[in-house]
């Protein structure tokens, strides 16, 4: 068994299973116990790993790379050193390399699926490349094939630091097969260097071969510098002329005849699809290389001769021929001749052939084609059937969820059925579908109870029964518990149950009767329970004494919430009486006197319920406009000598009470 299965990295990693190995290191899957996810861990092997200086370089070349971010590169999380052990931490990817996927599907591909992979790349590598960062393995070995169709580049950085030390070894020969030639001779490299080994990938995808193969990884070396491949159309005659002349330019011998960037290459391939049967005007030139040796065939020598005899008889003397017994003499032309004569053929021949072509694309009405459907079809379908596709041309594209479509069939295509296309615009672009998106639970622990809801009821469609309890460690309004567990396969229309919170359980508190009370031990009980004081008004009062309370606004044995406030009214004492008068008026003791009932409404607003009484008698009892009306005020007439008890209530509740003598 591996001994590092089982094993536990920084209190963090769990090594889980060894998933690859390759010259340099192991790789492990792992789960990060920290962050809950799985991840790709590349443990070193010893024989590196003891190498103070690679390890140091290791360190800063994989820290350099961890800077990176874009979704075609295999993100690095951490690069980490625990108990002698050098590892990286990485994204783990669910798929396969695309040496496996070329394995699997078999090669040649068709060329939109070649530019599909390449084209993404380019664009990691220009990202790459944007940061000084170059790959130098850039291999089908080294990139990802995603179920979606999508690719990832990996061991960014690492081949730097592997390309210092490798030999050119049994081992090497899986990437001596796509190195540059100036790496071959351990020349200075720079990006261009990566765009080499690119057209070395697109060349083996189009083709089904290598360019070059030798038993050695030295003879292979050897060709990549002194060598020209053979021409892909003469390997697959259905890459198009324009691909060709992009492949043979991105494996120029020379780095100067290359593209100068990642992007150039990628415009050039988005300038051919958009018009396939367009040849670029910047493909190699014949004397930029050197052009190997070639052995002729005995066979091809000796039909050369017999056809150079057959033209010698062609030119006999005039003198021979009327039966003169001359020597015979062959004409031979100068080879300058001989060279003028064939450019001059040559270039009338290319003027006749424009003229023609010019002609028939300008006056010939351009052809239309009516796009087929393909939707319900699978790809093998098509190629047992070319008839279905017709003039057009295949590009798949991603690999999609579809209610509609079973696995593997086409479920999107672009252009639409019965389009009307024109020359030049014979691609149809197709996704595949992945069957029916299957749903699974979802862990809504702790979320939000709105986004919970949107998830489950919106984009899964699904049945949501909502129950409320109180909980002391979640928050109002976020998901305590749901059922069925986490990973239940579920289908449309199922019924869920998430339980949400009601906050902390709050316990209510009675209030106490306060009326008789001193302010300050109403003060002092309220404290216990929670409770607040509230606004405090003063009132003359007959029958409590000063500083006592007369009336509270919440009547006693009701139950509230803590932090709930309370208001009073606290007595002034009875009202002073007036001292006796010297020689008062005669008045006539059944004169009845008039007191006038005044209420201080500055506190309200809008209309109120107002009711007040003088003793018995109801003075006022109905709405009052506090706004409009403002202070309420009533006259009233009572014998004298007598006493009242004024009662004033707003809103239903008594806001005042004292006695008023006549």
């Amino acid at each position: 068994m591996d001994q590092y299965i089982g094993k536990m990295l920084d209190n963090r990693y769990e090594i889980l299973e060894r998933i690859g190995v390759g010259g340099m290191a192991v790789v492990y899957k792992a789960r990060c116990h920290r962050l809950n996810r799985l991840v790709a861990i590349k443990i070193l092997k010893p024989e590196l790993a003891n190498d103070a200086d690679f390890r140091r370089r290791f360190q800063a070349e994989s820290q350099a790379v961890a800077m990176l971010s874009h979704v075609n590169i295999v993100g690095v999380y951490d690069v980490c050193q625990s108990d002698g052990l050098n590892y990286i931490v990485m994204e783990l990817i669910d798929g396969m390399t695309l040496k496996q996927y070329m394995q699997k599907r078999g090669t040649p591909l068709k060329w939109q699926e070649a530019l599909h992979f390449v084209s993404q790349v380019l664009r990691a590598l220009d990202h790459a490349h944007s940061r000084g960062i170059i790959h130098r393995d850039i291999k089908p070995h080294n990139i990802l094939v995603l179920r979606d169709g999508s690719i990832k580049v990996a061991d960014f950085g690492i081949a730097r630091l592997t390309s210092s030390q490798a030999t050119l070894t049994q081992e090497a020969l899986g990437s001596v097969h796509y190195i540059s030639p100036e790496q071959a001779k351990g020349s200075i490299i720079d990006g261009r260097s990566d765009l080499y080994s690119v057209g070395v990938m697109l060349y083996e995808m189009l083709t089904g071969r290598l360019p070059f193969e030798g038993e050695t990884p030295v003879s292979v070396a050897i060709q990549h510098i002194n060598s020209v491949p053979i021409q892909p159309r003469e390997l697959n005659p259905e890459i198009p002329v324009g691909l060709e002349a992009i492949v043979m330019k991105a494996m120029a011998p020379n780095p100067n005849h290359r593209y100068a960037s990642a992007q150039e290459m990628l415009d050039a391939i988005q300038k051919f699809q958009e018009d396939p049967q367009a040849i670029p005007s910047d493909t190699i030139r014949v004397d930029e290389i050197e052009e190997p040796t070639r052995i002729i065939p005995t066979h091809d020598v000796r039909e050369m001769a017999h056809s150079s005899d057959t033209e010698e008889d062609e030119y006999l003397d005039d003198e021979e021929e009327q039966g003169e017994h001359k020597p015979r003499r062959r004409f031979n032309p100068p080879p300058i001749a001989i060279a003028v004569a064939a450019i001059l053929l040559f270039v009338i021949g290319i003027v006749i052939f424009l003229v023609n072509f010019i002609k028939s694309s300008i006056f010939a009405p351009a052809k239309e084609y009516t796009v087929p459907e393909l939707l319900g079809y699978t790809v093998e379908e098509l190629e047992k059937d070319p008839s279905i596709l017709g003039d057009f041309q295949l590009e798949i594209g991603e690999t999609i969820f579809s209610e509609d479509y079973e696995k593997g069939k086409i479920c999107q295509q672009n252009p639409e059925a019965d389009t009307k296309v024109k020359d030049g615009k014979t691609i149809i672009k197709v996704n595949i579908s992945s069957g029916e998106e299957e749903k699974t639970m979802v862990d809504v622990t702790g979320w939000e109870a709105s986004k919970a809801l949107s998830l489950l009821q919106d984009d899964m469609e699904l049945k949501v029964e909502q129950k409320y309890e109180y909980s002391p460690t979640i928050d109002q309004g976020y998901v305590i518990s749901y059922t069925p567990t986490k990973g239940t396969i579920l289908e449309k229309g199922d019924e869920v149950t998430i339980v949400i919170s009601k906050g902390k359980e709050v316990s209510k508190v009675p209030v106490g009767n306060y009326v008789g009370l001193s302010l300050e031990q109403v003060q002092a009980q309220l404290d216990l329970l929670g409770l607040k004081v509230g606004s405090v008004k003063e009132y003359y009062s007959d029958d409590y004494a000063k500083g006592r309370v007369i009336w509270q606004s919440i009547a006693k044995d009701t139950q509230v919430d803590p932090g709930t406030v309370i208001d009073f009214q606290v007595s002034k004492g009875p009202e002073a009486t007036q001292p006796p008068v010297t020689n008062p008026p005669v008045v006539a003791t059944d004169a009845p006197v008039k007191k006038t009932i005044t209420v201080d409404l500055s506190d309200y607003t809008g209309i109120i319920t107002l009711k007040v009484t003088l003793g018995s008698t109801t003075v006022f009892d109905g709405s009052w406009n506090a706004d409009e009306q403002g202070d309420f005020s009533r006259e009233v007439t009572q014998n004298p000598g007598t006493t009242k008890r004024v009662t004033i209530s707003i809103n239903g509740e008594t806001v005042e009470s004292y006695n008023l003598e006549f």
